[in-house]
């Protein structure tokens, strides 16, 4: 028979691939003898159509979200420009390159180095294994030298801290709590080494600071509420070796309440109440909140709003309430790429004993503190990522500031200053002082970061701040010009070399001059030392636990005077071993 029809090639293909299975199913059927064929007909019926119900089709792709864009900022951070005055900043520790996956986490490890001018230095850092439910931790550093510039031991400084914190994670909230007390000894060496006499007594120039500050805080655990909150209430204790003290209750609070996609309102608030006791006793309250409303619109962001202030503060009759506006703008010129902002605005600063002795150590007795009202502000710059792993920034910044402080020295001409002709009043301590007028600050700032994947990374940051004062004679010890460089190379996760490198402008202090007959001693503004001080670190990694580091600072052996009458150590060198467990 032969079959020319589709239909039928089609049916004889059918047969074929059932014949297997119908010839498998004969064997597993027993036989029954005596049958016989009978005679059959198949009909072809080619007009037959097999119908099937339409099946609903899809032609619309797959969809794949792309993965939420999310900003990395480069991580790294730059040294405070405040360079210490005579203090080592032994912080090294090898890099991992691997940011895969965390590493485990042991929360534990000690240091330990000596140095030349019988420092020694010491550090603890520990804390829980990583935990869903809290952590806690403690801290510890010490760092002492025996022997500084000037007349060994007269000079010698030493810094003890210890730290405590710890944070649950139960329930909807975070709740934490910090504990942080400092003891720091200084010497007032900065005596006048011209005149022919024996050095004072260390202890009778001696200066001891004792500091506590203690914290408890709430933030919100879910991060897509609409309430955003993050509110603290703390107290900060200051005293010197003398009679002043400083006792400080405080409050903080910073919130967001997303009212939409696009908008929301935030607002920020200080609260802080001062007791300083000195020859005479000063209360000092401050308030402060921002409320303000920020807008999203494509690529430009509005935020608006208004910052109302309150200083109890009466020095040279500056207004205590201060409004000032809140407002800025930024444009994405090109997404993850180029930003531009600019802004107006305005805020009281707190200045506090306890922060300004971490400053400036050398500060004389009674003296009169009060906050710095820092407006009108304008301001503008930019953000920008050209490449992967470089970050640039810069900022400009000009303001009309109120009781912003200057150290200047010198001493007072009192009775038996003067001997045989020369001026031998206290130039050791140094004086808060303020222009009776407000003071123009000119601020120009720019910084280059660069982090190529935790194995090299290469910094550069500048500033210039150009101040017009008007009753002062001189910005005193305010340097125009600061610059810093920074750079660290991970070779193998087994040694990591580091470099800083920073430049400070000459300021001025102030020193006393002989006119004539007449005139008698003058006081004058005296320029400080310009400052360049390079520092090398190193650290090799031994294996997972154990590690040997070296650092060398001010290597140039610049005994500069970054405060005058205040020469820095020279050539500071420091070895010791990390050990982690």
């Amino acid at each position: 028979m032969t079959f020319r029809s589709p239909q039928t090639l089609a049916f004889a293909a059918l047969l074929a691939a059932v014949a297997p299975h119908a010839s498998a199913w004969a064997q597993r059927t027993p036989a029954k003898t005596g049958g016989k064929i009978e005679d059959a007909e198949i009909e072809i019926v080619k007009e037959r159509v097999n119908q099937l119900p339409e099946a609903t089709r899809n032609y619309e792709k797959i969809k794949i979200e792309p993965p939420t864009k999310q900003k990395q900022n480069v991580g790294y951070t730059f040294p405070d420009f405040r360079l210490p005055a005579d203090r080592l900043n032994p912080s090294v520790r090898v890099l991992t390159i691997k940011q895969e996956e965390l590493s485990p986490l042991t929360g534990n490890y000690v240091k330990g180095a000596v140095g030349n001018y019988g420092t020694l230095y010491g550090k603890a850092y520990l804390h829980n294994t990583r935990s869903d439910a809290a952590s806690y931790g403690l801290d510890f550093s010490h760092l002492s030298s025996t022997r500084g510039s000037v007349d060994k031991a007269n000079s010698g400084s030493s810094q003890t801290s210890l730290g405590l914190n710890g944070e649950t994670y139960s329930g909807p909230m975070t709740l934490g709590a910090k504990l942080d007390l400092g003891r720091e000894r200084y010497n007032f060496y900065g005596y006048n080494r011209n005149v022919p006499r024996l050095p004072p007594e260390a202890d009778s120039i001696k200066q001891v600071f004792q500091r506590a500050a203690v914290k408890v805080y709430a933030r919100n655990r879910d991060k897509d509420a609409a309430l955003q909150y993050d509110f603290g209430v703390g107290f900060n204790f200051w005293k010197d070796r003398f009679q002043a003290r400083e006792n400080n209750f405080n409050a903080s609070l910073r919130s967001t309440y997303n009212m939409s996609e696009k908008g929301h309102v935030v607002v920020n608030g200080d609260v802080s109440f001062i007791s300083y006791k000195d020859s005479a006793t000063t209360s000092r309250p401050f308030v402060q909140i921002t409320p303000s409303y920020e807008l999203t619109l494509n690529r430009l962001a509005v935020s608006v709003g208004a910052t109302l202030g309150y200083s109890g503060d009466t020095i040279n009759d500056v207004s205590q309430f201060n409004v000032y506006p809140a407002i800025r703008l930024g444009y994405t010129v090109t997404e993850d790429k180029f930003l531009v902002f600019a802004g107006l605005g305005g805020a009281i600063q707190r200045v506090t004993m306890y922060d300004l002795t971490t400053e400036m150590p050398w500060i004389g007795p009674n003296q009169r503190v009060a906050d710095t009202h820092r407006g009108p502000t304008l301001y503008f710059g930019f953000n920008a990522t050209p490449v992967r792993a470089l970050e640039l920034n810069a900022k400009v910044t000009v303001s009309n500031d109120r009781n912003l402080y200057f150290y200047n020295n010198g001493g007072a001409v009192v009775p038996g200053a003067i001997t045989n002709g020369i001026f031998r009043g206290d130039s050791t301590r140094f004086d808060l002082v303020y222009d009776k007028k407000a003071t123009q600050l000119l601020n120009v700032h720019g910084e280059a970061l660069y982090n190529a994947t935790e194995q090299f990374r290469l910094g550069f940051k500048a500033d210039y701040n150009g101040y017009k004062v008007h009753t002062l004679e001189k910005a005193y010890h305010r340097p125009a010009f600061q610059t810093g460089l920074f750079a660290t190379y991970n070779m193998y996760s087994k040694l990591l070399l580091g470099a800083e490198l920073y430049t400070y402008s000459s300021s001025y202090g102030s020193t006393y001059k002989r006119q004539d007959a007449l005139v008698g001693y003058r006081k004058l503004p005296r320029a400080t030392d310009s400052v360049v001080d390079l520092n090398l670190r190193g650290d090799y990694r031994f294996s997972e636990n154990l590690s040997i580091f070296a650092l060398g600072n001010n290597l140039l052996g610049r005994k500069y005077e970054r405060f005058l009458n205040y020469p820095v150590k020279g050539i500071n060198l420091l070895a010791g071993v990390t050990y982690d467990f």
